[in-house]
């Protein structure tokens, strides 16, 4: 069963910066996408906002509301990603999902959330 772990959120001033970690564990199968989706304070679920992609090629994308803040990356040999996050925003504040796909499952399996607080 895959499982990701994340780690790195908590509470920041706007303007600086944090480190976001996912690992997958129990991966037996490549994995495909990687990404992050946030849900902002008092959002359903169905409201999650998509972030940043990565591709197994490295091939990024990012939603304008951070394109030039923040920067995704991947160490396939350890199934995990990261999300550098700078010049954070009061509104950046949310629960950060990670997410991995895996075609040959057919899956897009997610993290727990990470809290991310930013204040003015």
């Amino acid at each position: 069963q895959v499982q990701l772990v994340e780690s790195g959120g908590g509470l920041v001033q706007a303007g600086g910066s944090l480190r976001l970690s996912c690992a997958a564990s129990g991966v037996t199968s490549t994995i495909n996408g990687m990404g992050w989706y946030r849900q902002a304070p008092g959002k359903q679920r169905e409201w999650r906002e998509w972030v940043t992609t990565v591709t197994s090629g490295g091939s990024t994308n990012y939603a304008d509301s951070v394109k030039g803040r923040f920067t995704i990356s991947r160490d396939n040999a350890k199934n995990t990603e990261y999300l550098q996050m700078n010049s954070l925003k009061l509104e950046d504040t949310g629960v950060y999902y990670c997410y991995v796909d895996i075609r040959a499952e057919g899956k897009r399996y997610w993290g727990q959330g990470t809290q991310v607080t930013v204040s003015s």
